[in-house]
């Protein structure tokens, strides 16, 4: 499919079927992240993957509680993506601090965004998480004190009939502009 249709189909999914994701589609998945672009090529992530059972569903019910209960689809999914932010590169954190930018977390929202493309390429649904309790997380995953979780995605094939999505998009020449900044 080519680029247009790709970004079409790509949505949000909150509804899964048990059934596993095949390894290569992950493998697929996980290349590209690998050559997602980044500033200063620093590639300031570490993606976790997470299909093993058990360990997938106490992540996953680290995502909601009894009183923000928005997530709880996440036990659905068959697997649960983690990225992580990494330090980035001297020259990237200096450009950072300059600019007054982050852009660790654009990086991150660009491989994140690649995860969600290439999984809906390889007929796998994605949803981005970034309502989760980061301590429980880092215990479950050993990942150290000083290194941020950036987000979460849970990936599986949705529920036949998942319905498309349905929330209209703002119309182009409300979120876009030509040449300038006015309404």
């Amino acid at each position: 499919m080519n680029f247009s249709e790709l970004v079409r189909i790509r949505q949000s999914v909150r509804s899964y079927q048990e059934r596993p994701v095949e390894p290569e589609k992950l493998q697929a998945i996980v290349e590209s992240v690998r050559l997602a672009p980044s500033a200063s090529n620093a590639q300031p992530w570490t993606l976790i993957i997470i299909d093993e059972p058990l360990l997938k569903d106490k992540v996953a019910s680290a995502t909601f509680s009894s009183t923000i209960s928005f997530n709880r689809f996440s036990l659905e999914a068959p697997v649960i993506a983690v990225l992580t932010v990494e330090t980035p590169k001297v020259i990237t954190q200096i450009a950072g601090w300059l600019k007054r930018r982050e852009f660790s977390l654009i990086d991150l929202g660009i491989a994140a965004e690649h995860v969600c493309l290439q999984a809906a390429d390889v007929g796998i649904g994605t949803c981005m998480l970034g309502w989760f309790d980061e301590r429980a997380i880092k215990r479950l995953l050993n990942i150290p004190r000083s290194t941020r979780v950036g987000l979460l995605i849970t990936l599986g094939y949705a529920v036949e009939g998942y319905p498309v999505r349905s929330k209209s998009r703002k119309d182009t020449d409300v979120m876009s502009r030509h040449n300038a900044y006015r309404r």
